[in-house]
């Protein structure tokens, strides 16, 4: 077989396996560069952090465990009675690895099924778009392509006060893998992952801490929403410690010593597990030779234009390792762009219309402009609201917190934000999604029939509410 091809991808995860596929469909002869090695420190395993050790495996453990206390707590109310419900952790990892094996193995069948070559080793992008892939022996072999797609992805942040010594104090990685509940955990940085991983152990009954840098608590969310989610949160036994710097983490005698400050002082805290949940940053470790003709900036990114197209002729990067959010679907619609620019196709990806999730309970779910955004720029805009508490269907399903919120243009009625906290969050944002991507108006999706009972008519009333005009709820008085 020839080491030339059409498309060199680095990296299987979201972005990579997505463009892989996609440029192989086009009819470009494609191979696909993975370094990740299975426990068994032969087999090449496909998938990225996503499918490994990331959004799949969290999200299994988030659905056990909120099932777990659901029958614990929620049941009673509804008439079922389970009493002494036990969880089994080493089961619920097993249930996790099983489902991550199946996964991953299927991009290995998806790879096959759509002539992708799929190379077993470390890539480096050498100049003039050659590839030089590293197997795990230390051999070498360089591969040509008229296209290289770099997409290796991210890597958690490790922060000088409390470096990770794989036991105690872990990373989002290790926080997967707990054999054991443990008693008192806690966990740096209240953004998406710290408040996914600190939900799964405080349903199974470990004491929550979350210690968060920041003043505001999901700065990036709009405001109405992150604090209606904060007030659940609480709810459910999380203490989030807004505007606390972390100084330091020590273990002695099996638990870590955190010390930390905040408007109050110089704070202590022991824990039996500490989180470090503080970020990502792009995995480019030497990934590019110093004459690739990529060029990073000083925190690692890549740079590329709006078409994820790099300085270097022929080279584009994708998804964790360029501007915007480290978002698995938006690293598989760039890599679809991608391929689909190689082959002659002039697509591009909204970039305003990309869907952003918290998994918790409630999850948190939004596409486009925050109030605090609008009122930043300038901007006139009209707000609908509608809380669960009155959606017939939220009762009977005992998922009543939060609401949904719909931000439109005061002069054109166009949506510019939508915005969700409450049950099944991640699958109404869609709604909004597929509204602004086709440039609804608040009235379009006022005047759509949605069926009765569900979730969704809580984004019906939402949008009537826009313009004052809804049916369930009190509406705010017009001005005069």
């Amino acid at each position: 077989m020839s080491d030339k091809y059409d498309v060199i991808v680095i990296g299987a995860g979201p972005g990579g396996y997505v463009a892989a596929i996609k440029a192989s469909q086009l009819g470009l002869k494609t191979a696909c560069v993975e370094s990740w090695t299975g426990e068994d420190g032969k087999s090449q395993v496909l998938g990225g952090t996503c499918l490994n050790v990331g959004c799949i495996p969290s999200k299994a453990l988030l659905e056990v465990t909120h099932k777990f206390e659901e029958t614990s707590h929620d049941y009673e109310s509804m008439g079922i009675m389970a009493k002494d419900v036990e969880i089994n952790v080493a089961k619920m990892q097993e249930r996790k690895a099983g489902i991550v094996k199946q996964l991953t193995g299927g991009i290995a069948g998806l790879f096959k099924a759509n002539g992708v070559t799929s190379i077993h080793g470390h890539g480096k992008l050498l100049a003039g778009r050659k590839v030089e892939v590293t197997d795990k022996d230390g051999n070498t072999k360089t591969y040509e392509a008229d296209n290289v797609i770099i997409a290796t992805g991210s890597k958690p942040i490790e922060i000088p006060p409390a470096p990770f010594d794989g036991e105690h104090i872990v990373d989002s990685e290790g926080a997967l893998e707990f054999e054991e509940v443990p008693k008192r955990l806690g966990v740096i940085g209240a953004g998406v992952i710290g408040l996914e991983l600190g939900s799964v152990w405080a349903r199974l009954g470990s004491e929550v801490t979350v210690i968060e840098a920041q003043d505001t608590f999901l700065p990036v969310v709009d405001q109405q929403v992150a604090k209606d989610a904060k007030k659940q949160f609480e709810k459910q036994g999380l203490n989030i410690v807004l505007g606390a710097r972390m100084t330091g983490a020590e273990v002695k005698r099996k638990l870590v010593n955190v010390s930390y400050e905040d408007s109050k002082g110089k704070q202590e805290a022991k824990f039996d597990k500490l989180i470090v949940a503080v970020g990502r940053r792009p995995y480019t470790d030497g990934a590019l030779a110093e004459d690739s003709g990529v060029k990073m900036d000083e925190r690692g990114f890549i740079f590329v234009d709006d078409n994820c197209k790099t300085e270097a002729p022929g080279v584009w990067a994708i998804g964790d390792v360029v501007r915007g959010p480290m978002l698995a679907h938006k690293a598989s619609e760039e890599g679809v762009m991608v391929a689909e620019r190689i082959a002659g196709h002039k697509p591009q990806v909204n970039y305003d219309c990309i869907p952003n999730v918290i998994y918790t309970s409630p999850e948190v779910a939004w596409v486009g402009k925050t109030e605090e955004e609008l009122k930043a720029e300038g901007e006139e805009y009209n707000v609908g609201t509608f809380p669960f508490a009155a959606n017939g269907r939220a009762m009977a399903a005992n998922g009543t917190a939060g609401l949904v919120k719909i931000i439109a243009d005061a002069k054109t009625d166009r949506i510019l934000g939508f915005h969700v906290v409450g049950p099944q969050a991640s699958e109404i944002v869609a709604q909004g999604v597929i509204a602004m991507e086709f440039g609804s108006s608040a009235e379009d999706l006022a005047l759509t029939c949605f069926a009765h009972p569900t979730l969704s008519e809580s984004v019906h009333e939402a949008a009537l509410a826009v313009g004052g005009g809804a049916i369930h709820i009190a509406n705010r008085r017009k001005k005069k």
